[in-house]
């Protein structure tokens, strides 16, 4: 009997030192694709993210804790169009995770799912980060997050097609969901329509396409470039003939500049969560858009 209690425990400890094999490590550049990946993922995934609401995803620091989550990841999600340049090649360099690397199925680039605005017609460095791709914030559509759902899904099938079922029916119910949601959000929105408004920095461009608003100017004289005084002077003179309703920037950007502005043009200025957990109710992509156009409708009355 004691051998039986010996050989048994022994053979607990095993599988307790054993990898799990239930989950999928899913690693995202962005929160939205975090978000995105835990919807379709349920309980087969382990997701995180590269940044936070925050951060600007522009700019992050390739820390050991975040190459270490790179190297044990079985797919990662980003945006691409040159948004995480600065440091996502560094990041798989040193991770050397042959699976997530581009052209691999462990390789997503959401913003080559999707139609593109603002593609530049040449690049000139001294008009600031101009990206040649086009503008990167694809997310801020959400008919976009519909067409990367549909890819993820399919992706995570691949990855794991023990749980493809599993995934599809995740991807159908989300579907439904999102469809639904984007159908209120669209009756939301319908005064906003026509609205102009001021940009920290070019990263709404896909809000307010959906939106069917305008930007009739950047607190960033140019894009990378901070706020000067200078400019911001220059802004509120051209704002007496070409009007704006509000000033947006995101979560994780300064808003000293959109403050100074709003005092001398008498317009709201509004602070959009941009990514999920951006906000207190941004807890998810749904959380994300309701409290989105909740702002921006309060500010447009």
């Amino acid at each position: 009997m004691t051998k039986f209690f010996i050989s048994f425990a022994l053979s607990m400890l095993a599988l307790a030192s054993m990898p799990a094999s239930a989950a999928v490590s899913v690693l995202t550049c962005e929160p939205e694709w975090a978000a995105l990946a835990t919807e379709l993922g349920g309980t087969k995934v382990k997701v995180s993210s590269a940044t936070t609401a925050l951060q600007d995803p522009h700019r992050i620091e390739a820390r050991p804790s975040l190459i270490a989550r790179t190297r044990n990841a079985d797919l990662l999600v980003c945006t691409g169009l040159d948004l995480e340049a600065g440091w996502l090649p560094v990041l798989l360099e040193q991770a050397g995770n042959g699976k997530i690397m581009p052209g691999q199925p462990g390789h997503i680039e959401a913003g080559a799912l999707v139609s593109r605005l603002e593609v530049p017609s040449r690049l000139d460095r001294s008009e600031g980060d101009v990206h040649a791709a086009g503008n990167p914030h694809v997310h801020l559509d959400p008919r976009n997050i519909a067409r990367v759902a549909e890819v993820l899904a399919q992706r995570l099938s691949q990855i794991d097609p023990a749980n493809s079922a599993y995934y599809q029916s995740r991807h159908k119910g989300f579907d439904k969901r999102w469809n639904a949601a984007l159908q209120k959000w669209n009756q939301q929105a319908a005064p906003l329509k026509g609205v102009a408004v001021v940009e920290h920095h070019k990263n709404m461009a896909y809000l307010l396409n959906w939106l069917g608003m305008h930007s009739v100017g950047t607190l960033e004289a140019k894009p990378g470039v901070e706020p000067s005084a200078a400019h911001l002077t220059r802004l509120v003179g051209q704002l007496r003939s070409q009007p704006a309703k509000m000033i947006l920037r995101g979560a994780y950007q300064d808003g000293r500049a959109s403050k100074w502005l709003s005092e001398r043009a008498h317009i709201p200025a509004v602070v959009l969560p941009f990514t999920v957990g951006g906000s207190e109710n941004a807890k998810d992509l749904f959380g994300l858009f309701d409290v989105t156009l909740e702002r921006l409708l309060e500010a447009a009355r």
